[in-house]
Parts: structure tokens; C-alpha cells; sequence
């Protein structure tokens, strides 16, 4: 996602793990625990790109459902 201030495109820009259906955010992480500088992430992501629902994953888990996080716009 590139960085545009003032109608001026920056060269430096931000990348998403992935974007399903230009609606869903998914930022992909393999950490202990989640805390808040990944979900200042994902909520920077979301409010850049305009979208209303990112998923925050982390996969160092024992089950796949404890380490998923809803971030809503």
C-alpha cells in the first residue's frame, strides 16, 4: 500500500500480509502473544486502505481459534 500525503506519493509504503476481496485485512504474525504494536498495525492498515475489517493471526498456537484477533474500523 503505498503512502500518499497531499496528493504526493511517498517511495516508501506499507505491506499487508494479505487482502481478501478488497475487504478483509489479514495480517499474519508467529509471536508468544499478540499486544498492542501488532494491532496498531493492523488498525493503521485498515484506516489508510479505507476498510472496515482486518483479522489479526497468530500462529504459535496449540489451537488456531486462541490466536485470532477481530479489528474492526
Amino acid at each position: 500500500m503505498p503512502i500518499v500525503y497531499k496528493e504526493i506519493k511517498l517511495d516508501h509504503g506499507y505491506r499487508m500480509d494479505l487482502v481478501v476481496e478488497e475487504k478483509v485485512v489479514i495480517e499474519i504474525k508467529t509471536v508468544e502473544a499478540l499486544n498492542n504494536v501488532h494491532s496498531a498495525q493492523l488498525l493503521t492498515y485498515l484506516k489508510l486502505g479505507n476498510y472496515k475489517l482486518g483479522l489479526l493471526l497468530n500462529f504459535r498456537v496449540s489451537v488456531l481459534k486462541n490466536g485470532i484477533k477481530r479489528i474492526i474500523n
